[in-house]
């Protein structure tokens, strides 16, 4: 075999180590791709308890969170959120806000809808958040700090190309905590409904 037939021949094999190279790189980050995403969602709230027999007005919140799917139909998520409700105080008659802040990690499983390109999620998630109770100046006069709490949520996957989805839902949100108010201990009980509707990013 002379040098021109051996110089051929490594050729080759270096082209096809490079494209099968190129192939699993663009593979993986195909499937890498479809593992990792970012929502942001946010939408009006509805307190399903009041807080010691003060009515709760319509609120708002919303979150941000991170996705990892280790199966098929299978992942875990996590993030942070916000949500803010207005009434009377209990305490005083003024108009006083509730802001719950902080944590949610879950699981999460997703499916395909039969003849849609859309899906379906589930989410059961642990909540790790706090109350905090403000007067009509603005003023943080109860604190209830960070406690366990849990959240359910439910939506569809709405795919806009390969980089985006639309993901509207609804979730409830339950966490329980007491503060000093005034310095008298109250309890609260704070659960609520939220209709979502934001946008997932997948890298």
């Amino acid at each position: 075999m002379n040098n021109f037939n051996i110089t051929k021949m490594k050729t080759k094999v270096l082209l096809t180590l490079a494209l099968s190279a190129v192939l699993t790189l663009t593979s993986f980050g195909q499937e890498k791709e479809k593992r990792l995403g970012f929502e942001f969602s946010g939408g009006p709230s509805l307190a399903t308890r009041e807080i010691y027999n003060s009515k709760l007005e319509k609120g708002f919140g919303f979150e941000g969170i991170f996705h990892y799917r280790f199966f098929q139909h299978t992942g875990v998520y996590a993030g942070w959120g916000w949500n803010r409700f207005s009434g009377k105080s209990p305490f005083s008659g003024s108009n006083t806000d509730f802001e719950e802040t902080g944590y949610v990690i879950g699981l999460q499983f997703k499916h395909p809808v039969d003849g849609l390109l859309s899906s379906y999620y589930l989410r059961a998630g642990f909540l790790y958040n706090h109350i905090e109770v403000e007067n009509n100046n603005g003023e943080i006069i109860g604190d209830t700090g960070h406690g366990p709490g849990f959240q359910f949520a439910a939506g569809v996957d709405i795919p806009l190309g390969s980089k985006w989805s639309l993901i509207p839902g609804v979730k409830y949100n339950a966490i329980s905590g007491t503060t000093d108010i005034e310095e008298v201990p109250f309890s609260m009980n704070y659960h609520y409904l939220s209709v979502r509707i934001g946008f997932l990013r997948h890298f």
